[in-house]
């Protein structure tokens, strides 16, 4: 069992920056792939970034591709997602997700956890 929780969401300025944090509690979030993703309203989630259980693998969307590094630190059981020269597109509810296995996936239906999720907000 694995609890999550974001944070870090807010209002930004085109351009600007943001840091997500993920929290996880439970003792299995090292041996897990983890994943960040994204709905805006109206909108289907979608896959923004994935990392796998050791951090050696990362994989991105095409949209945030220069601009998000994901990232993670197993000693404190948190996710990152650091957000650069962000666009008003990017204006969504941010969730992070954990899957059992150790690889990366783009679907959500392959996580088995998920955060209650953190609002990103950026402006024109």
């Amino acid at each position: 069992q694995v609890q999550l929780v974001e944070s870090g969401g807010g209002l930004v300025q085109a351009g600007g920056s943001l840091r997500l944090s993920c929290a996880a509690s439970g003792r299995t979030f090292s041996s897990s792939a983890m994943g960040w993703f994204r709905q805006a309203p109206g909108k289907e989630r979608e896959f923004v970034a994935g990392i796998s259980r050791s951090g050696g693998s990362t994989a991105y969307a095409d949209s945030v591709k220069g601009r998000f590094t994901v990232s993670r630190d197993n000693a404190k059981n948190t996710l990152y997602l650091q957000m650069n020269s962000l666009k008003p597109e990017d204006t969504a509810a941010y969730y992070c997700a954990a899957r059992t296995l150790s690889t990366i996936q783009s679907r959500s239906s392959a996580y088995d956890y998920w955060g209650q999720g953190t609002q990103v907000t950026v402006s024109s």
